[in-house]
């Protein structure tokens, strides 16, 4: 069942069994402006446990703050990719001491006083998805139309209520090129902060719906104005104003260059090519040397190293997963190599295009050339070089074994793998192409 249909469904049970049911938040905001619905919530004035009993395989995940997961799958065994709806009851929130979770919550059968607690007003709107009537306490339709993220009441409390917020400001006004409100973004000028409270897993995570959403450059240019970037990313913030030859980077400094890669990324691209995007050149601001004599120019020595280490330590301090600080760190590492494949041999050719997931690789080296010199020459020989080579010739399979060396009276140890790696060597080249001529290679060339 779509989360469309699951979401009537519980509205309609819920109806039948007496209480107030509706759509709210995001995705009534995303059917008035004429958009799919990533997922379905929706909020009742039924408590949790008439909730349960409603739907008795529902998760209680939440259960404390009046929050209910309500799966497809009727044996309780969501798979995934199976619709789900959080049902959430009615209720006003009383202090936030953590900055995130109510300290208690006072369950409520009015739903104008459950909207009062949300973020803004435009995720503060109701849906009766029977009659499709709309129910507006806070204005949100009003803000929709002239394109505004507002916070409900005081901003300031929202957002004290949770640190967050203030990055979901920044990336609703991103996403929908809305204007933040001027006491709003006060506010979060004023407790930028206090974003630091966050936790790194909700942090990145909504970092990365910024980077991936298809308005990366507005949503970073909006954290700078906010003060909000010089919190969560500085060496980010350290960009500005760092010069680059212009000879290479006629476009000015590394924080203009990575506005306008950020600008050029597509929507739901994946997160470690965004990543590798922003913090491709994160090493160049503490790398930075002027000019020296009359012939010198602008260097940034050593900065894909540096960077590398800084891009790890990032993904350490956001709790990436290893997976994808490998893949992030590599993005970075690598992507100053592409200079040099017309001049690289074939096997180290073949071995650079065997990098994880290299087509993150090639399209992070395009925009960073069409956001820079525009010239996409190694580019292009590196897609012919693909286009033209069998996937075989670039990765073939091992044509030798540790056994076989033992066959030739090769005693296990650290030579095995220098051996191997120099008969690939010869594969890649192709100047060994079968077993035989491997095993001609090594008795002629090592002496047990």
């Amino acid at each position: 069942m779509q989360a469309r249909a699951l979401a009537e469904r519980i509205c309609r049970v819920l109806k039948k069994s007496g209480h107030q049911a509706y759509f709210v938040g995001g995705c009534v905001r995303d059917i008035l402006l004429g958009r799919e619905p990533m997922d379905y919530d929706v909020s009742t004035d039924a408590t949790p446990d008439e909730v349960q009993e409603l739907f008795p395989h529902s998760l209680t995940v939440g259960a404390q703050f009046g929050v209910m997961i309500v799966m497809d799958d009727p044996a309780g065994k969501n798979a995934d990719g199976e619709a789900q709806v959080e049902v959430a009851t009615f209720r006003s929130d009383a202090g936030y001491s953590d900055g995130r979770h109510p300290d208690h919550v006072v369950y409520s059968g009015s739903p104008q006083e459950d909207v009062r607690r949300r973020d803004f007003t435009i995720n503060a709107l109701l849906l009766d998805s029977e009659t499709n009537e709309v129910l507006d306490f806070v204005g949100g339709r009003d803000d929709l139309r002239a394109g505004i993220v507002r916070a409900i009441g005081r901003p300031e409390e929202r957002f004290r209520e949770d640190k967050l917020r203030m990055i979901r400001a920044v990336r609703f006004a991103a996403r929908f090129q809305y204007t933040i409100e001027t006491t709003t973004f006060s506010a979060i000028g004023e407790l930028a902060s206090e974003v630091r409270q966050v936790s790194a897993e909700r942090t990145r995570d909504e970092l990365t719906k910024l980077l991936t959403e298809g308005a990366a450059r507005r949503g970073f240019e909006l954290l700078d104005e906010s003060r909000l970037l010089e919190t969560l990313l500085p060496e980010i913030a350290r960009m500005k104003g760092v010069k680059q030859p212009p000879e290479f980077h006629p476009e000015g400094d590394v924080w203009t260059h990575t506005l306008m890669m950020l600008q050029s990324l597509q929507a739901r691209c994946s997160t470690t090519l965004a990543w590798g995007v922003l913090l491709h050149d994160v090493g160049k601001p503490p790398t930075f040397s002027p000019p020296a004599g009359p012939d010198g120019r602008i260097r940034f020595d050593e900065h894909v190293g540096v960077g590398r280490r800084m891009a790890e330590a990032i993904c350490h301090r956001l709790r990436f997963s290893n997976e994808d600080t490998d893949q992030i760190a590599s993005l970075v590492a690598n992507h100053l190599r592409f200079k040099d494949v017309p001049q690289m041999k074939t096997s180290t050719l073949k071995r650079f295009i065997r990098l994880n997931r290299f087509d993150e690789h090639l399209e992070l080296h395009r925009l960073d050339c069409l956001s820079s010199h525009g010239h996409l020459d190694a580019y292009d020989y590196v897609r012919r070089f693909i286009a033209e080579t069998p996937a075989d010739e670039i990765k073939p399979p091992r044509i030798l074994t540790g056994d076989d060396l033992k066959s030739l009276g090769f005693l296990p140890g650290p030579a095995f793998k220098k051996i191997l790696e120099m008969v690939e060597e010869r594969q890649l080249s192709g100047t060994i192409r079968t077993r035989d001529e491997a095993m001609k290679f090594v008795r002629g060339s090592f002496c047990p």
